[in-house]
């Protein structure tokens, strides 16, 4: 069963915070004797509970002493490098979860592109589409031809090596094998090639409705 997110504010009852203050601490405790022992670091920690007399103090004040000369040791510059209080940890998870969100939303767009390719593809007409989207399509068919081509020239190299690599043969009328393969591929470059000048028409068309919004998920530079 999945534990309830504790919600982090103060706990008003005084008898519930004591408790909170005590189970928490010893558990804090246990972590920071884990981390030690399985880490092989030298750490030390010091409370202040708000009704107690002494600090608390782990592993024992010696060893809390020895780390803390040890820190005081380095230059301030080092020792403030990795330092973090309570504004600058919500900070940094603040960025995080901006990023996370960004991420998210960048994934969500390319989504909703490739949906409307299948769509098109299956007969929809573009009269009602948003310029964003269509600029959006424009870029995600520019890039998948990219990929094409970038495989049809991985493809074409492998085959010149594979032919470099057997010794030519000449038919009856002539020609090598290499020869009459080049005049069967031209029809297929032919397809290609116009697939290539549809897609470059598309994004020509929408040079002219640039948006600025859309360069954060579809760069077109």
């Amino acid at each position: 069963m999945a534990r309830n997110k504790v919600k982090l504010e103060w706990i008003v009852n005084d008898t519930a915070r004591k408790a909170a203050f005590k189970k928490r601490k010893k558990g804090l405790m246990k972590k920071m004797s884990e981390l030690s022992t399985l880490c092989d670091v030298k750490a030390c920690m010091i409370i202040y509970g708000p009704d107690e007399p002494h600090a608390d103090v782990w592993p024992s004040v010696p060893d809390a002493m020895r780390v803390l000369a040890r820190l005081k040791r380095l230059p301030e510059t080092e020792q403030s490098k990795k330092m973090m209080n309570q504004e600058a940890l919500m900070r940094q998870r603040i960025r995080k979860l901006e990023e996370q969100l960004q991420k998210q939303d960048k994934e969500n767009r390319e989504l909703e592109t490739a949906l409307l390719m299948h769509q098109c593809m299956s007969g929809r007409s573009l009269h009602d589409v948003a310029i964003e989207d269509v600029t959006a399509l424009a870029w995600m068919t520019e890039m998948n031809m990219k990929k094409v081509r970038e495989r049809v020239e991985d493809a074409a190299l492998k085959s010149a090596e594979k032919v470099k690599e057997e010794k030519p043969l000449v038919n009856d009328k002539g020609k090598t094998p290499m020869t009459a393969a080049a005049n069967e591929e031209l029809p297929r470059q032919d397809w290609f090639a116009g697939a290539m000048d549809l897609g470059e028409l598309m994004i020509r068309r929408n040079d002219d409705h640039k948006n600025t919004w859309l360069n954060t998920y579809y760069p077109m530079d």
